[in-house]
């Protein structure tokens, strides 16, 4: 992909991303219907991430209902994410068939009128189980949306594209939080996920109104053996598998610590009531700045630069949050927030770059991925959190962290052998 600021090829684990598509019809900033279509697929990000994660802050108070520990309450949240993870390559296929406008609004709708019936769950195994079928109702926006905007978006415009949907994840993640957090103290959790149900409502609402009729969609085949062609052949593909176990790595970080934040912050030493601990998200807001401003970051440092310094930013994060300091610990997830959604929106963004085919697909095996790191990170970031205290967690997360160091630097490793063997071949006949 040319870099924004000198159109010199930029890589992640080095491979060049394919030559641009004709963009005369397609949107970008000053383009009619750009803004329209931000607003929209935001809407959408800020339904996804509000209706997905809405029980992770509410974790504690679901544990002191039910009487359930911290790992078994984190199945709420990681049985929407898994579930969303596992959904998500097959509602691809009904995308590339009757079209992403489509599948994102059954998907939103659906989702959203479940987001109403999940506060009437009478007992846990009945909220684990809604809460799996509202993830898998919302595995159909992560279908699409990527798919959509490479197809819809000038390539030069992609990366900041994608970052306002990012950005949209992040403000859903945080006014979800933030809402469930206060309304939980006042009137109890169920309220809490009612109001979260209603929000969601407004950005249904808000996304069918205002996204643009998709221009430079082609109805594609639901036959099942050309899908597992094209899976095959991504699967197949070393810099698209580098970038899914990026994306699955730096997920892990992040819902390992955001499951079990609450726990730690609502007993010693910090004794926190429930409204206030829903209020430490607002951090998020720093995600929704990381992840507007991945294009300006990718121009400068090259997508791998930018990806050494999300993970930098992270593992520092993680670090800095061990202290026995209320101020260290929201510095700590300011850090870990900032560094995660700019690694997300800079690998989510490759994936749509490198994919020339079956880009559904492509952004799906990378969504499935992404948030099967979810659904493991909250999971093990709860029994870390139950063996060896906040330590425990941020011991996984830097476990997460180093994976993806190791993977980028195998990336450059293998881009450096291939630049050189080229140079040998010439050399040796020469001689």
């Amino acid at each position: 992909m040319p870099s924004a600021s000198t159109g010199a090829p930029t890589t992640v684990g080095a491979l060049s991303s394919p030559s641009p598509e004709p963009t005369s019809s397609r949107l970008a900033p000053g383009v009619p219907g750009y803004r329209r279509m931000s607003f929209a697929l935001f809407s959408a990000g800020v339904a996804t991430f509000a209706l997905l994660y809405s029980t992770q802050a509410l974790l504690p108070a679901l544990s002191d209902d039910f009487g359930v520990t911290a790992s078994a309450a984190s199945w709420t949240v990681s049985a929407a994410t898994g579930a969303l993870a596992l959904c998500v390559l097959p509602l691809s296929g009904l995308s590339e068939r009757f079209g992403r406008v489509r599948l994102m609004t059954v998907s939103l709708v659906v989702a959203t009128v479940l987001g109403l019936l999940v506060p009437l769950a009478p007992g846990p195994e009945w909220l684990v189980a809604l809460r799996a079928v509202q993830g898998a109702a919302l595995a159909g926006i992560p279908a699409s949306a990527m798919a959509y905007l490479a197809e819809e978006v000038r390539p030069r415009a992609l990366v900041a594209a994608i970052g306002l949907f990012v950005a949209g994840n992040s403000i859903g993640g945080m006014s979800g939080r933030i809402v469930t957090g206060w309304v939980s103290q006042a009137w109890g959790w169920r309220a809490a996920l009612a109001a979260v149900g209603l929000m969601a409502v407004v950005c249904t609402l808000a996304f069918r109104l205002l996204l643009p009729k998709a221009r430079n969609f082609t109805p594609g085949s639901l036959n099942p053996s050309a899908l597992a062609r094209t899976v095959r052949g991504h699967l197949s593909d070393p810099l698209l598998m580098r970038l899914y176990g990026i994306g699955a790595l730096f997920m892990t970080v992040f819902g390992a610590v955001y499951t079990v934040i609450g726990y730690r912050l609502v007993g010693d030493p910090f004794g926190l009531p429930q409204g206030v601990v829903g209020s430490v998200f607002l951090v998020y807001l720093v995600g929704t700045v990381a992840s507007a401003a991945a294009g300006r970051l990718v121009g400068r440092l090259g997508r791998r630069g930018a990806l050494y310094l999300a993970v930098g930013t992270t593992a520092a994060g993680l670090l800095l949050s061990l202290a026995d300091s209320l101020t260290a610990v929201l510095l700590g997830l300011v850090l870990i927030t900032a560094g995660f959604f700019a690694g997300h929106a800079v690998a989510s963004s490759s994936v749509s770059r490198t994919a020339t085919k079956g880009r559904a697909q492509a952004s799906a095996l990378y969504q499935s991925a992404y948030y099967l790191g979810s659904s493991a990170g909250g999971t093990l970031g709860a029994v870390a959190f139950h063996s060896g205290g906040w330590a425990g967690t941020v011991l996984l997360g830097l476990l997460a962290v180093l994976g993806v160091v190791s993977i980028t630097l195998y990336g450059s490793y293998a881009a450096r052998a291939r630049e050189r063997r080229p140079m040998l071949t010439a050399a040796a006949v020469r001689h």
